[in-house]
């Protein structure tokens, strides 16, 4: 079975896709990535994006018009994919998160825009949507959802007995931490990239994020500002928790530098916030007594923060998926895929113990092309790339 995963994460700047294909044999599933790619959004798009989300009130006509426009974007995006990769059986569709409603420590719900008649419309294939609701409603956060890869892409090492985890470096920074003789567990640590894209969209001049690392390479850290940025109450919550630009946005930046008193270059405050994701991520993993620590995500491209997470976590090999067969930059696609490819089978795509809902779930809405594909009666023991 071949299944196109797609999602457009917390930096909301394009679209992430992966054309996956899918084989059981006995007891493996077999994953061959067969075609992986990005797509900017348009600029006036993202533009309008942006002035939608929190703290932004909206009303119910913008949010009809990001939910079109974004479905058209995605839909296009699969058929361009399609004429690339061949014709797919699957799309798992994550969308675009534009609130996610967590109060005292628990998720209420979750709304991810990008209406997925388009997609099936532009395809003809069978099409899942909404994949973190039923997540939700059983009592979990509904995030992170990339565990149901992690624990499959990291046990490989774990025969030793290592400890290891799964670190994603999107807008917002997610880890999965797994041991050999005990279940998974996964939470949402706060800004990998959202705080440094937010303060560089907002200078003037047309960069959305610091390529490369060169802002924050060129600034200093304000010792003063990184107090203020670390002192939020959710770095303190036990796992199972996550957030999103709710609460990790423009606001969250100039109320720290208005309780600090300074007011810093924009390679200072680039420089700082990149501190406040490495020190952040570092705690996490430091307190989770990781040893073999897997990164993704385009936080993966920014050197300063990976030397960073180098310098303040000596004692743990840092590598990246890429050595397991998994490309960086598109491993939450290939996540979607496989979240997709369990859905369509009526297998359960969340992980309880890492999203703390009850119980096992069958994830999505389901827009059905033609006959279903045969029911697999439980998940196959071993997840095998093909390279």
């Amino acid at each position: 079975m071949r299944v196109l995963g797609m999602i457009s994460g917390t930096s909301h700047d394009g679209i992430d896709i992966a054309v996956v294909d899918f084989e059981v044999d006995g007891d493996v599933l077999h994953a061959r990535i067969a075609h992986s790619t990005s797509v900017p959004y348009a600029a006036d798009l993202r533009q309008r994006l942006i002035e939608a989300m929190p703290p932004a009130p909206v009303g119910f006509d913008v949010v009809c018009e990001l939910d079109t426009r974004i479905g058209q974007a995605f839909a296009a995006a699969a058929s361009r994919a399609v004429e690339e990769a061949g014709a797919v059986d699957v799309v798992c569709t994550h969308g675009q998160t534009v609130f996610h409603w967590v109060e005292c420590g628990r998720a209420l719900g979750t709304l991810q825009i990008g209406q997925p008649a388009w997609i099936a419309e532009a395809t003809g294939a069978t099409v899942v949507s909404d994949v973190r609701s039923d997540d939700v409603a059983a009592g979990g956060h509904g995030a992170p959802l990339v565990p149901l890869l992690d624990v499959r892409m990291l046990a490989p090492l774990l025969e030793d007995g290592a400890v290891a985890a799964a670190l994603n470096l999107g807008g917002i920074a997610n880890l999965t931490v797994c041991r050999s003789a005990a279940d998974p567990v996964a939470w949402d640590i706060g800004p990998a990239n959202a705080l440094i894209d937010a303060v560089v969209t907002d200078a003037p001049g047309a960069a959305t994020y610091d390529r490369d690392g060169e802002l924050g390479a060129a600034g200093a850290v304000d010792p003063a500002l990184l107090t203020e940025l670390l002192d939020s109450p959710y770095f303190g919550q036990p796992a199972p928790k996550s957030t999103g630009k709710e609460l990790f946005n423009l606001d969250y930046v100039r109320a720290a530098l208005e309780r600090s008193g300074v007011d810093p270059s924009l390679p200072d405050l680039v420089a700082t916030l990149t501190e406040l994701s490495a020190v952040t991520v570092s705690q996490a993993v430091t307190q989770a007594g990781v040893e073999v620590l897997v990164a993704s995500g385009g936080g993966v491209r920014n050197p300063v923060l990976m030397q960073r997470l180098g310098e303040l976590l000596p004692g743990v090999r840092v590598t990246t998926s890429d050595a397991l067969g998994v490309p960086s930059d598109h491993k939450e696609a290939i996540a979607f895929a496989l979240i997709g490819w369990a859905s369509v089978h009526g297998l359960p795509g969340n992980v309880p113990s890492c999203t703390g809902a009850a119980g096992p779930r069958v994830l999505g809405r389901i827009n059905p092309a033609s006959a279903p594909p045969p029911a697999i009666d439980a998940w196959p023991g071993t997840l095998v790339f093909e390279r």
